[in-house]
């Protein structure tokens, strides 16, 4: 039987890895910092697996087929976007494999791939949270691109199942879950049936897939430009109320807002927090504090949690 040793929920964004701050006292110095104090408490929790719950951003997924939620079960690939890790990563597989059969008992139909491509999504935070030691993962991609969406109930229910799935697996081993999301932050429309997304926009988040890298390097030096832009915002009030509510484990609180009242209160980007509402119940153990920092140059709002069951 394997054991939950616990969660980090974790921030992540392009300015990370693309324009990193130089101290601490820049933008995002505070975050990276307290990322990095994190990783050294993973370090001595030396877990054996990491199972990493993120978002995809048009690099793997796209409105041709989009799937809820995607499992990776056999190799993944890191695609490279905003200067992110490239390349292959370690997979556990056997562990994987026994989410899937758990949550197909619990009435989860996961789409499944033997090949998954991640984006800095997954891979920001798998890194941060690993500090390069190659620990496998078992990746999960959830949709928190644009609607149609898993509803915040259903990433509620199928973390409760996540949860039962990994304590219940045959795989041996110490287990830290990973939910990498960004807090509120408001980003352009990325739904095809928005009149106000540009003909171009809309053809390439449904049609990227025949082209993901030439659709990656166009985006690329559009994400940039927006870094510090002075219409950037973050609603710290409302990132606080949701770290408080995790904290408190008060998830119907958070399902309650429902997506019209998400999006009111924390942008577009703020879907995103469907991993962390996954994570903290598959845990099931109030969320601590570890660092937030209201970022508008980086276009989010840059928080840290975890809850650490040392033995």
């Amino acid at each position: 039987m394997s054991e939950i040793i616990g969660l980090v929920g974790m921030s992540h964004s392009p300015f990370a890895t693309m324009l990193p701050p130089t101290g601490p006292a820049q933008p995002g110095g505070r975050f990276l910092a307290d990322a990095a104090r994190v990783a050294e408490a993973v370090a001595r929790l030396a877990p054996d697996a990491l199972v990493v719950l993120g978002p995809d951003h048009f690099h793997a997924n796209f409105y041709d087929a989009m799937p809820p939620f995607v499992l990776g079960v056999e190799q993944a690939e890191g695609f490279g976007d905003f200067a992110s890790r490239s390349g292959p990563l370690p997979v556990a597989a056997a562990l994987a494999w026994a989410i899937r059969d758990g949550l197909a008992d619990a009435g989860f139909d996961l789409s499944l791939s033997y090949a998954l491509t991640v984006d800095h999504g997954v891979v920001q935070s798998y890194e941060m949270v690993g500090a390069g030691t190659g620990i496998p993962l078992v990746p999960i991609v959830v949709n928190t691109a644009a609607p149609p969406l898993p509803s915040l109930r259903r990433c509620v229910d199928l973390g409760r199942a996540l949860g039962a799935a990994i304590r219940g697996a045959a795989f041996s081993g110490r287990v830290l879950l990973v939910a990498s999301g960004g807090l509120s932050h408001w980003l352009p429309s990325n739904d095809p049936r928005d009149a106000t997304v540009a003909p171009d926009r809309r053809a390439s988040v449904i049609h990227g897939r025949k082209d993901t890298r030439a659709f990656a390097a166009a985006r690329e030096p559009r994400v940039l430009a927006m870094g510090g832009h002075p219409d950037a915002r973050v609603n710290s009030a409302w990132d606080h109320w949701f770290l408080e509510r995790l904290g408190a484990l008060d998830l119907d609180a958070i399902t309650a807002l429902g997506d019209k009242g998400l999006e009111e209160h924390a942008g577009s980007g703020g879907h995103e927090i469907r991993t962390w509402l996954a994570g903290m119940a598959a845990v099931g153990r109030p969320l601590v504090w570890t660092s937030y920092e209201p970022v508008p140059e980086w276009i989010t709002g840059m928080g840290i949690g975890t809850t650490f069951e040392v033995h």
